[in-house]
């Protein structure tokens, strides 16, 4: 049951990353000047589904407390690094069209490796 906490957290960054990067596209690049960003970042804040990313991000922080509870710092936070990295790739790959090139893949193993090895031997 306390692997669910590391695996919510997980999940509801995703979606919350993947959400703002769907939706705030719609909306167009930040403007440049100050009172004009002010403008577009509340506007965009109060898109619906932005908001549920933003909501997404704090449901995924008290995960992120409920995990700490449970776990060592050193532990838990590999498995989410992997989990983001991983399910962020292959989403925005599936739904956004992003590229899959071999250099991405690499890296990609290599940040799971590098956690898993980082992690390996730490007692939860």
């Amino acid at each position: 049951m306390t692997y669910l906490y590391i695996v919510g957290t997980v999940l509801f960054t995703v979606y919350g990353q993947l959400i703002l990067k769907w939706r705030i596209g719609k909306y167009g690049e930040l403007p440049d000047g100050f009172f004009e960003k002010i403008i577009f970042l509340l506007k965009v804040m109060f898109d619906p589904f932005v908001f549920s990313g933003l909501v997404a991000a704090f449901i995924a922080a008290l995960f992120w407390m409920a995990a700490m509870t449970k776990f060592d710092v050193s532990y838990a936070y590999p498995f989410i690094t992997a989990g983001l990295t991983l399910l962020t790739v292959v989403l925005a790959i599936l739904l956004f069209g992003e590229s899959f090139t071999l250099p991405k893949m690499v890296g990609v193993l290599f940040i799971i490796v590098g956690v898993s090895i980082m992690g390996f031997g730490v007692k939860a």
